[in-house]
């Protein structure tokens, strides 16, 4: 691949998915079993319609997504099918964004190498919260949510940082079946989970719930990270 080639990709790729919520969206798309519609993404991401479908046509217009002509499993069937969205086969398992985190990672240890190792996870903890407190500025969150919208609201905001994590309420966790920090996340867990308690705990933060998530890791790059989230409002 040229540089010319490389840049050109680069540009697409940030233009197209660099919005949090558009990557959010992308994701949930491609996760989902069946194609979805506008409404439905408006739900997932409580956005109003118009918004949702701004992002949708823009996953469209770039060749993300296409219009579905299948009509959802939770469709009556009568009259004309909605219009749905699933993904197209454009690549888009981006190998620049895992990278990144990894690279992001090796350095942030490289560093905290010249700290006592006691202090390691502290630190990155720190660094992770202080982080999610700055991605949740960034993004806008909730008013005043309940603890459903805001387990809801950090699973979509991970999501959009690249993760794949589904939001079990009833069991106060996170499920996450993607890691886009890849095999830098079993080799330093003290490291790595360190820093995405940091974010989740930042997230939950701004969205004034007290929580000290507790992450239990993977061991295999194919099993979910389960984090424990806990809260108590501020």
């Amino acid at each position: 691949m040229d540089t010319k080639t490389l840049d050109s990709r680069i540009s697409d790729l940030t233009q197209a998915l660099g919005d949090p919520t558009r990557r959010a969206i992308y994701i949930a798309v491609r996760e989902s079993p069946q194609p979805l519609t506008t409404s439905k993404i408006a739900e997932l991401f409580e956005l109003h319609p118009n918004v949702a479908r701004h992002h949708l046509d823009r996953l469209t217009t770039d060749g993300y997504l296409q219009v579905s002509h299948r009509r959802p499993s939770d469709s009556t069937g009568a009259g004309r099918p909605a219009k749905c969205y699933e993904v197209t086969k454009k690549e888009v398992t981006v190998h620049f964004a895992p990278r990144r985190f990894e690279m992001l990672v090796d350095m942030l240890l490289h560093i905290l190498e010249e700290l006592d190792p006691d202090d390691v996870s502290e630190v990155a903890e720190k660094v992770g919260r202080a982080y999610g407190m700055q991605l949740a500025t960034e993004i806008g969150v909730p008013d005043d949510p309940g603890y459903d919208a805001a387990v809801q609201a950090v699973a979509s905001a991970m999501t959009g940082l690249g993760f794949s994590v589904d939001p079990d309420v009833s069991g106060e966790r996170l499920l996450t079946s993607h890691c886009p920090f890849g095999e830098t996340a079993t080799s330093h867990p003290e490291v790595v989970c360190s820093l995405d308690r940091g974010i989740v705990g930042g997230l939950f933060g701004a969205l004034s719930f007290k929580c000290d998530p507790v992450v239990i890791p993977h061991k295999a790059l194919t099993d979910a990270c389960v984090t424990r989230v806990p809260i108590s409002i501020s």
